[in-house]
């Protein structure tokens, strides 16, 4: 659950056999990205904020994509949803 306002927070992990090209992650309207340079793993935390004006009870959409060095992606769709405010 979140606010609106908020900043969304935690730790993503991606591994790859093949090695890493990119990963990005978009919390509903905003996107960081990090190009992994090869490596088989990568994890690092992230806060990306949660724009205001959202209801209670409205989903964010949270996704998590990455790109191997040989082109495949892959992704993850997940939400997390606005706390009801009193």
């Amino acid at each position: 659950m979140v606010d609106s306002p908020d900043t969304l927070t935690g730790h993503i992990q991606v591994s790859d056999p093949d090695g890493l090209d990119s990963v990005w992650l978009t919390v509903d309207a905003v996107q960081a990205s990090a190009d992994v340079f090869l490596e088989t793993n990568y994890g690092a935390s992230f806060g990306l904020a949660v724009r205001s004006g959202l209801s209670g009870g409205q989903v964010v959409p949270v996704r998590l994509e990455a790109r191997d060095l040989l082109g495949f992606r892959s992704a993850l769709d997940t939400s997390v949803r606005v706390q009801n405010v009193p």
